[in-house]
């Protein structure tokens, strides 16, 4: 502006869904003549959380289609189950979700256990309810950091990897590794718990817990969040029925289902008659009450955790696992064994010839049914909406591939 000028001039600018906490409508211009473009997003792409890739075609700054193209990461590893033995397939099966590995290994484990007949030791059917809270902890936590990386925030990084450590360092301490743990056994665990680790776990939970609030008050609150967030990325219950939508994502829109508590496994029947399980759910559906529900059930499961280390206190000494015999041969047949895992339902179709290998062994996971929805929910929105969408859709590419 001159120094001419009798009256200032003032120019707001927005720019995908930030305009719209000015008042504009997202992407505008839609009395432009434009022609459709198509643009790649990835397959290497910071918005991407990985080798995924989107192509897209674009009216102006709209989406008109978004075609998600997998299978940059794919390993085979169903065929590599085939020609390993039941105690070798496990290191396989936690490898394609890295941030719940514990949680994948435990659903090969309760498949061949099932084919055999096992029953493992109440001990080791604790632990591993506690363990695979403490995984889902970790996982959930990477995204309540990463996920508002995505959207210019990187404080909320820091506060949730400093939280992902203190878990870590007990998790580290139990099973001797950092993301790919190899603690579950056919029959049940490794080994027993250290002297004194369940305090160090009690301490470990508190800490987290006490903390958990500075991640909440620093975004769920704040406006510009709030702004690229809320009403973005609707997700109808029609929609997560019609994809196998499943896990913190699907519960955001309202559907209200959970293995644990539905189809019990483990200690979880338990934990849900003494209420200590319980099922957050929220209606809104949008990338908002996706990142809501994800941060009340890290509260969750923290909350089951101090639950399984006060019901392991009570437990007497004793094994954790079943002894058997070198080579394990599951009896002829099939079987389906389903679980919660943290991001959604895995499922495991074992089908057995009597061999010391599996003839068929089918993972279902849980992000190649979250990340398929992904057209739908994001035509119509503009691409700076995209990365706020993709980002919620809280998904592991490998998982996606396998």
């Amino acid at each position: 502006m001159s120094s001419d000028d009798a009256t200032p001039t003032r120019l707001t600018v927005g720019v995908g869904a930030g305009a719209a906490g000015f008042g504009h409508e997202r992407g505008g211009g839609a009395d432009l003549d434009t022609a459709d473009m198509v643009l790649n997003v990835g397959p290497q792409h910071p918005a991407t959380h990985g080798v995924l890739r989107l192509r897209l075609t674009l009216d102006g700054e709209r989406i008109v289609t978004c075609d998600p193209i997998v299978g940059y990461m794919h390993r085979g590893v169903e065929k590599l189950f085939e020609v390993r033995d039941y105690r070798q397939i496990i290191v396989l099966a936690n490898r394609h979700d890295w941030l719940s590995a514990f949680s994948s290994e435990l659903g090969v484990v309760l498949a061949v256990e099932r084919m055999l007949g096992l029953e493992v030791p109440e001990r080791a059917t604790w632990a591993r309810t506690l363990l695979a809270e403490l995984n889902r902890v970790l996982n959930h936590l990477l995204f309540l950091g990463s996920y508002p990386l995505e959207l210019g925030a990187i404080t909320p990084l820091f506060y949730a990897t400093r939280e992902r450590e203190t878990i870590q360092e007990v998790m580290e301490e139990i099973s001797g590794g950092r993301m790919h743990y190899m603690f579950n056994r056919v029959g049940g665990l490794k080994e027993d718990l250290p002297a004194g680790w369940l305090g160090r776990v009690t301490s470990a939970v508190g800490a987290v817990r006490g903390r958990l609030g500075q991640i909440e008050d620093m975004l769920l609150d704040n406006e510009i969040f709030a702004a690229r967030t809320k009403g973005v990325g609707v997700l109808s219950p029609a929609l997560v029925h019609a994809y196998g939508v499943s896990g913190p994502i699907a519960r955001a829109s309202g559907v209200d289902f959970d293995l644990r508590r539905d189809e019990p496994y483990l200690a979880y029947g338990e934990l849900a008659a003494d209420k200590h399980l319980r099922v957050v759910t929220r209606r809104e559906g949008d990338s908002y009450a996706r990142f809501a529900c994800l941060l009340d059930q890290v509260r969750v499961s923290l909350d089951l955790a101090d639950a399984c280390v006060a019901r392991l206190h009570e437990l007497p000494q004793g094994p954790v696992n079943v002894k058997l015999p070198k080579i394990v041969k599951a009896p002829e047949g099939s079987t389906y064994v389903w679980t919660e895992n943290p991001l959604g339902i895995n499922g495991y179709y074992l089908v057995s010839r009597g061999e010391k290998t599996p003839w068929r062994l089918k993972l279902r996971s849980a992000s190649f049914n979250n990340i398929a929805v992904l057209p739908e929910v994001v035509r119509g929105c503009v691409v700076a909406d995209l990365i706020s969408i993709l980002g919620s859709m809280f998904f592991v590419v490998g998982d996606i591939d396998k």
